[in-house]
């Protein structure tokens, strides 16, 4: 009798206490993460011997490859360790399906058995949907490895979904717990050709990774602090490479924060960012709006929402940011998540990022088309998220 009662009063016990539980594993296929100006030299090497693979095709985008000298010195690297298989080039904007299609082609005739992405967001998830596309064709029962070598802060490379747009112009997504690249390499000179209003707008889609993990549900409590550590380090160092795309290491800095704004992790349930991110993807691939751009469009009028409507953790969580941002309190928590908003709206003004919904051509009339398709009912009602995107018109 006595061994029943505590049982029982354990179970009591671990019930009440569930909102303190979870769990945390580092995704499935991540070997390692090197890091430092002009690494790309020692670091490619080692991953290809760690995964033991011997081709790679570089998957890129057209600008990158014709406009600068980044694609061509990773093929002048894979050639030199007998490595090269080829480059596809013609991975655009919000990854186009016809471009990994086509990719697919040219990955079975070079014989290629690893994908080597280079560039932002669009060759790096390009690479993971046709890995899981090429996976699906095949019959294997694994994607390729892939090594992602990112030139934007959009930090896709740290994910294990992907997203592309179908022929229909609408976002399509793929996941799979081994689509995370294998390898990752941040080398600061290589993201020196990137365009200063890329990589800058980008950074707010790291700042908007940092806020949105806040309130994303099953983070652990560690990775939201690196996301703090993160936000801080985005205020910063954005300004300062704003103000001189040549600061090596304020691009560095910037790369170390957009790996702790989105730490790797294996979710043991499906969970999906915030409304930010959810609004970005619906503008982003119907209008051709970038997506560090509609991070800087959305995120702040988000935030603000959140003041009204999120839970008294959440709340507290955003409002925990201005500790961080080294910002005096107001003195009651919706007002301090109200000032998060408008030191975001602030710093996407300072770095001349400003922009509204109209001078992207986005239809006044599809406004609540997006806002539905953007929905999460049971966080926001469709009358505030509609009134959200009449306010950034």
């Amino acid at each position: 009798m006595t061994s029943r009662v505590r049982s029982s009063s354990s179970t009591t016990m671990s019930a009440s206490y569930e909102h303190l539980q979870g769990s945390y594993g580092w995704t499935d296929t991540l070997k390692s993460i090197h890091y430092g100006p002009g690494v790309t030299a020692t670091a490619l090497p080692k991953l290809i011997q760690r995964l033991n693979v011997k081709k790679g095709l570089i998957v890129t985008g057209r600008s990158l490859y014709t406009k600068t000298d980044v694609v061509s010195k990773i093929e002048a690297l894979l050639t030199s360790l007998d490595a090269f298989a080829g480059s596809f080039t013609d991975i655009g904007e919000h990854t186009p399906v016809a471009g990994i299609n086509a990719c697919i082609k040219v990955l079975e005739e070079s014989k290629a058995d690893f994908i080597v992405a280079v560039g932002g967001g669009s060759p790096v998830d390009g690479a993971k949907a046709i890995r899981y596309r090429f996976m699906e064709k095949t019959g294997a029962t694994s994607p390729i490895p892939q090594i992602a070598i990112p030139t934007t802060l959009s930090a896709a490379e740290y994910s294990i979904g992907a997203g592309y747009t179908d022929e229909n112009g609408l976002k399509v997504a793929v996941s799979h717990q081994e689509l995370a690249p294998a390898g990752i390499i941040l080398d600061a000179e290589l993201t020196l050709p990137t365009p200063r209003r890329l990589w800058i707008s980008t950074g707010i889609r790291a700042v908007d990774h940092c806020v949105e993990s806040l309130y994303r549900p099953f983070v652990s409590p560690p990775a939201k602090i690196l996301c703090y550590a993160a936000l801080r380090d985005l205020f910063e160092y954005l300004p300062i490479s704003q103000a001189d795309p040549t600061n090596i290491e304020a691009r560095h800095k910037l790369q170390l924060a957009t790996w702790m704004s989105l730490w790797p992790t294996k979710w043991e349930r499906y969970s999906a960012l915030g409304l930010s991110h959810a609004l970005g993807h619906k503008l982003g691939a119907a209008y051709s709006i970038p997506h560090g751009i509609t991070s800087c469009l959305t995120l702040a009028p988000v935030v603000a929402l959140q003041a009204r409507t999120a839970s008294a953790a959440d709340k507290q969580a955003l409002a925990r940011c201005l500790f961080y941002l080294e910002e005096p309190t107001t003195g009651s928590v919706e007002g301090d998540v109200l000032k998060l908003s408008e030191l975001i709206t602030g710093l996407v003004d300072r770095l001349g990022l400003k922009s509204t919904l109209g001078q992207y051509n986005v239809p006044r009339e599809d406004l609540p088309k997006v806002a539905q398709r953007a929905l999460q009912p049971e966080l926001n009602t469709l009358e505030d998220v509609v009134a959200l995107l009449e306010g950034i018109y």
